[in-house]
């Protein structure tokens, strides 16, 4: 089965209909980049795949799981990181990420390592609330790190970054991937995907008007750092 698979999914927004009959397949081990202008439905799909948008009608099924029945079960397995950090302020980077893993269920490690992971160790003691917009993007994804999860959702998220934090971000959803994650994001840099090989889906007016494999390149230049 594969990990995401939605046939004709509608979603309204109000009477808007974000998604008006979405066909998306998505395989373990699959990066796609989700391509398309603003309001074509992106951040829609990702957040019905992540279990944050009621389906209309048509089918989606994540991990097997039905989200026309269950939009919460199949959460655990997944991470998804929005605009939003959904950071507590009063608590610090590391008591962030401590608090992420615990209630995802993962091993005490693994804040650890996805603090160190984005270049956190210096902030360890910094409470959310005093992080830069640039800081505050790698605590949001180093807590999706944290939550040890099998599917990554990710919207623009090498929006606020600098060179080496897109860069590190790249190498990270490499790795995730080489060991049998999948991620699904959406992005205006076509860049950035073609570095990372990604599959695009392209997505106009709340439906899928294209897919094709981006060939990967071969290192990062400083246009598209």
């Amino acid at each position: 089965m594969p990990v995401v698979s939605i046939r004709q999914a509608v979603c309204l927004l109000g009477r808007f209909p974000a998604l008006a009959g979405v066909d998306l397949e998505v395989d373990a081990g699959e990066i796609v980049w989700l391509a398309g202008p603003n309001g074509a439905g992106k951040t829609t799909l990702l957040r019905l795949i992540a279990g944050l948008q009621p389906l209309h009608r048509g089918t989606a099924t994540v991990f097997d799981f039905d989200l026309e029945r269950d939009r919460r079960s199949h959460r655990r397995r997944l991470a998804f990181v929005g605009h939003e950090t959904f950071a507590y302020d009063d608590l610090s980077v590391a008591e962030n990420l401590d608090f992420a893993a615990r209630a995802a269920g993962s091993a005490p490690d693994r804040a650890v390592e996805a603090r160190r992971r984005f270049g956190l160790d210096p902030l360890a003691a910094v409470r959310h609330a005093g992080l830069s917009a640039g800081q505050r993007r790698r605590l949001a994804l180093a807590t999706a790190f944290a939550r040890d999860a099998e599917l990554l959702l990710l919207d623009e998220p090498h929006a606020g970054l600098d060179a080496d934090g897109r860069a590190l971000l790249d190498d990270t959803l490499r790795a995730f991937v080489a060991n049998g994650g999948t991620v699904v994001f959406s992005s205006h840099e076509s860049d950035r995907a073609t570095l990372l090989g990604a599959r695009e889906v392209r997505i106009v007016g709340g439906v899928v008007v294209g897919a094709e494999r981006v060939a990967p390149t071969e290192r990062v230049t400083e246009a598209s750092r």
